[in-house]
């Protein structure tokens, strides 16, 4: 079954979700009846005000506006790029600098599924820290200064770091037990192993933004969903 998002926080000005993995932040073009955020609001609260976006496989936290006076201030935030946002993933390799900053250009190819680095794209800057170290992979929090489309999933790739999950730009499409437990791995002859993870591992962790009424900064977070946070315990466990 797939889970509902979950409600962080709620005024009279902003709506705080933690969105589950393949739900939609938008109804779908092609098949409207799809999950959605906005629809899943909307029957909630009545009328809401889309202000930014998640892809429909990143999980984590978005805020939504209740009303256009709080949708304008929100939307000046991100246009002006006040806001932070900070994205927790698994990188493919052992990040051996603590932290630093990718600073590409990228834009659409032209088959219109990917992003590629050029110096014709439009200027995109990531800035990354590394939280913990396995032996193949490292957890990264991941700062985007600029919000381009798979702008963490490019940049990563670019240097040689791609996601451990990321069937687009990464070297898998889901992540397996067997590939840490390695010989210590069991499984019966007529199973099949089934993946940890089989979706972008990226999640977006915190987000910090000027309350549009108050105007005080606020600060939120939100908690791993289930498939990610059973990887980190495997490699915690396993991958050492």
């Amino acid at each position: 079954m797939k889970k509902s998002p979950v409600i962080l926080f709620e005024d009279d000005d902003i709506i705080i979700v933690n969105k589950p993995p393949f739900f939609l932040t938008v109804p779908d073009r092609y098949s409207p009846e799809k999950d959605n955020l906005y629809a899943w609001l909307n029957k909630k609260y009545g009328k809401v005000f889309i202000v930014h976006r998640l892809d429909k496989e990143t999980s984590g936290i978005i805020v939504f506006a209740k009303n256009e006076a709080a949708h304008r201030d929100l939307s000046r935030q991100f246009e002006a790029r006040t806001v932070k946002k900070i994205y927790l993933t698994l990188l493919d390799g052992v990040v051996h600098h603590d932290d630093g900053e990718i600073d590409k250009p990228i834009l659409l190819h032209k088959n219109g599924h990917r992003m590629v680095v050029s110096r014709n794209g439009k200027n995109s800057v990531t800035a990354y820290q590394v939280i913990d170290r396995f032996k193949n992979f490292s957890l990264v929090e991941a700062q985007i200064k600029t919000g381009r489309m798979h702008q963490i999933r490019i940049h990563f790739e670019s240097i040689g770091y791609p996601l451990a999950v990321d069937s687009i730009y990464g070297r898998r499409d889901g992540f397996l037990l067997s590939e840490i437990k390695k010989k210590k791995y069991r499984i019966g002859k007529e199973q099949e192993e089934k993946p940890l993870m089989s979706r972008v591992i990226l999640h977006a962790f915190k987000l910090t933004i000027v309350h549009p009424t108050s105007k005080e900064e606020i600060n939120f977070e939100a908690e791993l969903p289930r498939d990610f946070a059973a990887v980190i315990k495997q490699l915690d466990k396993w991958g050492r």
